[in-house]
């Protein structure tokens, strides 16, 4: 048996419609600044899906290091610092499944949720199984970007994204923030992506930043890599509405900013939830809003995320169940 299968620990959270992280505050939906404070200023979420999706990460991992983990020789010592802050929040925020134990350089590491330990010498990259942002990557359930600040601009130099909706960390490794966004339409042609990037340099330590952003889903599945496309691309030709409501799922990101103060860079993390159209058109409020959101979703956009093709059908399923 899978050693995650063993010994389960129950976590318990609301039901999924309740806690799921609705992206719309309007009847619309353009590109914006939708930043707000993060507060409290926490990096990490545990929810009842934890085990599948840790369990699914480290497949991927394993199967695919060169697609999921990058990272640029220099950053080996901002990896170790954001290791240590995600370390030591987990043991606070999260005490009933995590704790540390640090004597001077020698650090130990408690995950009680998949009974694993961990003893290491802090700073001595020998003493981990993986580098410093996979290996505690590998314990959480956010997928976690390292941008690199430097002569007035953010860098992706190092990354483990397992869950990514639809592009590549292998492909936007050592690319600038307006490099990696040159794809999405009217955010890069508009102004906007340098007007964020000019509040992303400013961003200050000890001051965390948060965002929800959306696409559409084909089925449950979490990673939607470029390099997958073969197997997941091919499912959305057998929609219907029938069977839409059970296919179909709003994807939601929580993305969280945090300025890394030791080395001036930011630690970007992306907590993906997914919610299946037949349990979106329960909360009638959130079904009559996304419904008026596609009505009104720009086509560029609609192309962008990936479902221009099936958008009436969606609407028409929406519409039938509000």
């Amino acid at each position: 048996m899978d050693k995650l299968q063993l010994h389960r620990t129950e976590i318990k959270a609301a039901p999924l419609l309740e806690r799921f992280p609705f992206p719309f505050q309007g009847d619309s939906y353009r590109y914006s600044n939708n930043s707000r404070a993060l507060t409290p200023p926490v990096c990490t979420d545990i929810t009842p899906e934890y085990y599948e999706e840790i369990e699914e990460k480290r497949k991927l991992l394993d199967r695919y290091p060169e697609r999921t983990f990058q990272a640029a020789p220099h950053t080996l010592e901002a990896q170790w610092e954001i290791m240590s802050m995600l370390m030591k929040e987990l043991a606070s925020v999260h005490a009933d499944y995590f704790s540390l134990d640090m004597k001077g350089d020698q650090w130990t590491f408690y995950n009680r949720l998949l009974d694993e330990t961990c003893t290491f010498v802090f700073g001595d990259p020998s003493t981990l199984p993986y580098e410093p942002l996979d290996f505690i990557g590998r314990h959480i359930q956010e997928d976690l970007i390292y941008l690199q600040q430097r002569d007035g601009d953010l860098y992706m130099d190092a990354g483990q994204l397992c869950f990514p909706a639809n592009w590549s960390l292998a492909f936007d490794l050592g690319m600038t923030y307006l490099q990696f966004h040159s794809p999405v339409p009217i955010y890069s042609d508009s102004g906007l992506a340098e007007k964020v990037l000019g509040f992303l340099l400013r961003m200050e330590a000890g001051k965390p930043w948060t965002r929800i952003n959306w696409t559409l889903n084909v089925g449950p599945r979490l990673d939607t890599s470029p390099e997958a496309f073969g197997e997941w691309g091919r499912e959305k030709f057998g929609l219907n509405l029938d069977n839409v409501g059970e296919i179909m799922h709003l994807r939601s990101e929580d993305q969280r900013l945090f300025r890394i103060p030791g080395s001036n860079g930011i630690l970007f993390s992306i907590h993906t939830h997914l919610l299946p159209f037949q349990e979106l058109i329960r909360n009638q409020v959130w079904a009559e809003r996304f419904c008026k959101v596609l009505e009104d979703l720009p086509d560029p956009l609609a192309d962008y995320k990936g479902f221009i093709s099936y958008k009436p059908l969606l609407i028409e399923y929406l519409k039938r169940h509000i």
